[in-house]
């Protein structure tokens, strides 16, 4: 099932100069998902952001890790892998199993998404089981991270709905939405979900992640070009949090029934 959800007005004259896809500052990209995109995967989807393209499949394993087990840790887990495809930049990737070691880039992903994750999860209703949560990046376009978590909170959703359905969950574990999205200074004007061409200039680079109650997982800021100041914080973190309001709105359509 295929949910193209956000397709929002285009600049007013005048703005269109200030951002090369002529978007407003506050203004997400358009924004769809593609369902079941996985047919062997509990839950699966596709998230389209813009130019950016990322499958995000969850399956489930009914063990937890060792050492869950050692320590006596009730319930489950969560974790996460993420890989960007040879193909997803415009010059080829190689694999990173051919470099025989994984990146520092994509092992801080594959930790971020899952605890972002974890942090919206009743890990002890989830019982004694393991999900994993693989998000393959298949054209990248800026926002491969931010993209690869709202993706995966609902591919999680969606598999914990199967796991309802087959009966094998007496309830929802499921506290709460989780979605991220990039904020940046450009010329010292705030912008919300940076593409390639913004990220790539951008003065300070800022992920947030956040849940649908409101409450901050992970704050990622950093001045790649300049400092910020404390007001410059406060109104990147403002102009985030709008944009987070609307993806928790675009998870829900997209995760119904």
């Amino acid at each position: 099932m295929s949910h193209d959800l956000d397709r929002s007005s285009p600049a007013a004259p005048g703005e269109a100069a200030s951002r090369p896809d002529g978007r407003r500052p506050d203004e997400l990209r358009p924004i769809g998902f593609r369902n079941h995109i996985a047919p062997h995967a509990a839950g699966s989807t596709l998230i389209e952001w813009g130019q950016t393209r990322v499958i995000c499949a969850a399956t489930v394993e009914e063990a937890v890790p060792r050492w869950m087990k050692e320590q006596g840790v009730p319930g489950g887990w969560i974790t996460a892998e993420y890989s960007m495809l040879p193909y997803s930049t415009l010059g080829r990737k190689p694999r990173e199993i051919s470099r025989g070691r994984i990146e520092g880039r994509t092992q801080e992903i594959q930790r971020l998404i899952g605890r972002a994750l974890r942090a919206a999860v009743d890990l002890e209703r989830l019982g004694s089981r393991t999900l994993w949560i693989d998000c393959d990046v298949l054209q990248a376009d800026g926002g491969t991270r931010t993209a690869a978590i709202t993706g995966a909170s609902v591919a999680l959703r969606l598999a914990i709905g199967k796991l309802r359905a087959d009966g094998l969950l007496p309830s929802d574990p499921i506290r709460h939405s989780v979605a991220a999205v990039s904020v940046g200074l450009i010329g010292g004007q705030p912008r919300v979900d940076l593409c390639y061409q913004e990220d790539s200039a951008a003065d300070v680079d800022m992920n947030l992640v956040m849940t649908s109650a409101g409450e901050f997982v992970e704050v990622q800021g950093t001045g790649e070009r300049a400092s910020f100041s404390e007001e410059q914080l406060a109104s990147m973190i403002a102009l985030g949090r709008s944009a987070l309001s609307r993806l928790f709105d675009l998870q829900a359509a997209a995760a119904s029934p």
